[in-house]
């Protein structure tokens, strides 16, 4: 008889597209995907994939399964937040802030099916920039911030989303682009272009420019387009998450390179209060989203 354990490997497997990487996703030995796959081949009676196929191909035994799988996982999902809405209550509140714009292409279809699973629970996205958005949770102002530097603060948890690089932007033909990475001196005699927030959350400036002593000159920006607009115009040089200007580096729109010689990587967090971290709701939500940024966003990486 098959397990909730079969059923979670059988959609891990269709998402992923090859068992080495389902079984990353679920935490699972090799040793151990390859018992629960022989369950699953010998409840079948036979095999539920061509073994060579690159993507991962099903067989009409495989596809059968795969749509039980994915009504019993459905179903289960259902019953645990009719479950937590039992515990919890019916109703609640999401206020979310963001400090940096470009979140809004992940995060606008995340809300959209969090809207579908939890309808009693009222969205809301709190407007402006703010220089410390993790304040608004303080304030109760917010009851989720994203943010990319997770500052130890008395009674704030900080759930990680990604991991990803941060990478220097110049226009092209600039001077810098004959160098195959960046250090912190090749920023002394350089406009940094960054978004008005304080410096010490500001990778850049905190890990690599700060330590060397350098502070350079500064202009700021609100948006990414903006920033990305004073780049390409020779005003400055930046230094930005690779995922939220992708577009623009796919598009050659500027030109870029390694910050130090292994990278500059950081993680981006989803910051609640401590005391209501733990809602299921709120945690539905998280795991929304990581779900939708390694959909939809390249170059990023889970958080070990």
């Amino acid at each position: 008889m098959l397990e909730i354990r079969h059923f979670r490997l059988l959609i891990q497997l269709a998402d992923a597209g090859n068992l080495a990487r389902a079984g990353r996703e679920l935490h699972l030995s090799q040793p151990a995907v390859s018992r629960q796959m022989a369950d699953i081949e010998e409840y079948a009676g036979g095999a539920i994939f061509e073994r060579k196929s690159k993507p991962i191909r099903f067989t009409p035994l495989g596809f059968r399964l795969m749509e039980t799988a994915y009504n019993v996982i459905s179903e289960l999902r259902r019953s645990e937040r009719d479950l937590a809405r039992l515990r919890e209550g019916n109703a609640g509140q999401l206020r979310i802030a963001i400090e940096c714009h470009s979140c809004f292409d992940w995060l606008m279809p995340s809300m959209d099916a969090f809207r579908v699973d939890w309808p009693e629970v009222e969205m809301d996205l709190v407007g402006g920039f703010h220089e410390d958005p993790v304040d608004l949770i303080d304030l109760d102002k917010a009851d989720l911030v994203i943010v990319s530097h997770a500052k130890p603060r008395k009674g704030i948890i900080y759930h990680p989303l990604f991991r990803y690089e941060t990478q220097a932007l110049l226009p092209h033909g600039h001077v810098l682009l004959s160098k195959n990475y960046l250090t912190a001196q090749n920023f002394k005699d350089e406009t940094l272009i960054t978004y008005p927030i304080d410096c010490e959350r500001l990778d850049i400036l905190r890990e690599i420019l700060g330590p060397a002593g350098i502070v350079p000159k500064r202009r700021t920006a609100e948006l990414t387009a903006a920033i990305m607009q004073l780049v390409a115009s020779g005003r400055g040089i930046a230094a930005m998450a690779t995922w939220a200007v992708q577009p623009y580096l796919d598009k050659g729109y500027v030109a870029h390179r390694p910050i130090r010689r292994t990278g500059l990587f950081s993680n981006l967090y989803m910051a609640t209060d401590k005391s209501r971290g733990q809602l299921a709701y709120l945690e539905s939500f998280l795991e929304l989203n990581r779900k939708t940024c390694f959909n939809t966003l390249k170059g990023i990486e889970r958080v070990k």
